[in-house]
């Protein structure tokens, strides 16, 4: 009997501007016997990225495409492009990477752009969503992962996480926590992708050949 062959992994492009802690969590879930992903690049804007050296630890391929020597995001991102279709990728994750995207961009990785936000999307899009939602007195706050599409931050939803607000919180107390959630949600919904049990199709996330406005779970979940 001639045995299966093992089925392929789903091969990662990771773009990061900073310390990289999303990225870490990626990098060891993959790590697991049962990971159905594998990271083939990290690629960062910034060349003194604390997250390339995590990338590096892990044997993984490192590039750098730094934005300040190119006059137009465009040519930035052709440069971006380049280096990760050598790679040949099957999912691209924005892992704290501090550039938004052109429309061009996304629609040639249309389907296959994943970022997480901080904040229980569609509500808060953009930065300082700690502090908003501080202001705003609201009494949850999360992350999400979603689909990048033209539109900053209003792409369809996969995976959400939840915490309570707690009346001492600060915007970096609130951060620390929606950090933590993040660590266990991304990874979760990477690993959903590379299973093929959901995609993109006409800006609605499908499962099984089933369109649905928001797939997956909502964690709620609160740490320390």
């Amino acid at each position: 009997m001639t045995a299966k062959a093992a089925p392929s992994l789903c091969r990662v492009v990771a773009l990061i501007s900073g310390n990289g802690s999303n990225l870490q969590a990626l990098i060891d879930r993959s790590q697991s016997p049962h990971s159905h992903y594998h990271i083939v690049l990290v690629l960062s804007n910034r060349p003194n990225a604390y997250g390339l050296q995590r990338a590096q630890r892990a044997g993984i391929a490192t590039a750098v495409v730094d934005h300040t020597q190119f006059s137009t995001r465009e040519h930035f991102e052709q440069s971006m492009l380049h280096s990760i279709e050598r790679y040949n990728a099957d999912l691209i994750v924005l892992a704290g990477f501090m550039r938004v995207l052109t429309p061009l961009f996304v629609r040639q990785c249309r389907g296959k752009l994943l970022n997480i936000h901080p904040s229980c999307l569609p509500t808060y899009p953009g930065l300082d969503t700690h502090r908003q939602v501080l202001m705003d007195g609201q009494s949850e706050h999360g992350a999400t992962v979603h689909f990048v599409v033209e539109q900053l931050d209003a792409g369809p939803c996969i995976v959400q996480s939840r915490i309570a607000v707690r009346s001492n919180d600060t915007p970096q107390t609130l951060h620390m926590r929606v950090l933590a959630t993040e660590h266990r949600i991304y990874p979760f919904a990477v690993q959903l992708f590379a299973r093929g049990q959901f995609y993109l199709s006409d800006n609605q996330v499908v499962c099984r050949g089933t369109p649905i406005p928001f797939y997956g779970k909502v964690f709620h979940l609160d740490s320390g």
